[in-house]
């Protein structure tokens, strides 16, 4: 069982959202989900997480202004932003704008469970690692 960290999961992508709970809940972790960045906001305000597994591009709210207002608001959370890309942007460009921004750590979709939980090991340790 893992140290009492709760991880804050906001992705509008409900496999993404489902795969990433599944991988942490099997490792001992307590989560919750958002589907977006005003959700995954409201849900800090009620009980702020340590760690916020963060989706760049989402309805609503995008990922970065999220990052933004959690790194503002709540400096000691973890951030671990995620990407698939967009038409006008890869990957990469979204990621390394995510790390210059303040995110801990960065990793590129699709969410896999091995890798996303190396990740929030090496993040929750403190740690950066990029995606």
């Amino acid at each position: 069982m893992k140290a009492p960290v709760e991880i804050l999961v906001v992705d509008d992508d409900p496999i993404a959202r489902e795969i990433a709970g599944e991988a942490l809940g099997s490792a001992g972790y307590p989560y919750r989900c958002a589907e977006d960045g005003v959700l995954g906001i409201a849900a800090m305000e009620a009980r702020p997480a340590q760690l916020v597994l963060l989706d760049v591009v989402m309805p609503n709210k995008e990922g970065i202004e999220t990052l933004r207002e959690i790194k503002q608001r709540w400096p000691t959370t973890r951030v671990i932003m995620m990407s698939a890309g967009t038409r006008v942007m890869q990957i990469k460009d979204l990621l390394n704008l995510a790390a210059s921004l303040g995110a801990d750590a960065t990793m590129a979709k699709p969410v896999r469970a091995e890798p996303l939980l190396a990740l929030v090991e090496t993040v929750l340790n403190g740690g950066q690692a990029p995606g």
